[in-house]
């Protein structure tokens, strides 16, 4: 039980900190000309990582309520999960000032492609849906496995687009 809200607070306070990152490099994107595509979608992220949290501790609950019997661990996706750690550090640090959470671009600047972006267009959100998935399996929490991907890339599907609308303006490569 204290192993699971231990690694649970971490993730949140890790997710608390890139918000701040991300509040930081908006500030900086904007005071450069940077512009806000997507404002409608993005409140649906944070609910879903909201809710992602809330039922994370619902299922536990109810696994050890009605089951009398401590919710387990498994260490193969606990270190799925840490090698997402190290691509998602690796997707902020090649993005330097330009990560956000938010969908934030300066017209006439070059796309950056070193990193992970070299390779993929959105390897971000791929870690996130790895996240949604082996998250909750460390602790053998199936339903909120099955439901927060799905709904991840439901939102990818609105997202995505506008992303790439966006980034499509530019033409030259970094």
């Amino acid at each position: 039980m204290i192993l699971f809200y231990s690694i649970i607070s971490l993730i949140i306070l890790q997710r608390l900190v890139e918000l701040m990152i991300a509040a930081r490099n908006e500030r900086w994107m904007k005071a450069r000309g940077g512009i806000e595509v997507g404002q409608e979608h993005y409140k649906w992220f944070i609910y879903l990582h909201v809710l992602f949290f809330v039922c994370l501790m619902v299922e536990k609950n109810i696994i050890q309520y009605v089951f009398q019997n401590s919710v387990v661990f498994y260490k193969g996706a606990f270190i799925i999960f840490l090698l997402a750690q190290s691509f998602r550090i690796w997707c902020i640090q090649s993005l330097g000032r330009f990560w956000n959470t938010k969908i934030i671009v300066i017209p006439k600047l070059a796309l950056i492609r070193k990193g992970p972006y070299k390779y993929l267009k959105h390897p971000n959100y791929i870690i996130v849906f790895i996240e949604l998935i082996v998250i909750p399996l460390m602790f053998g929490l199936y339903v909120t496995a099955l439901i927060f991907p799905f709904l991840h890339l439901l939102l990818l599907s609105v997202r995505v687009p506008q992303e790439d609308g966006a980034l499509g303006r530019r033409t030259s490569v970094k």
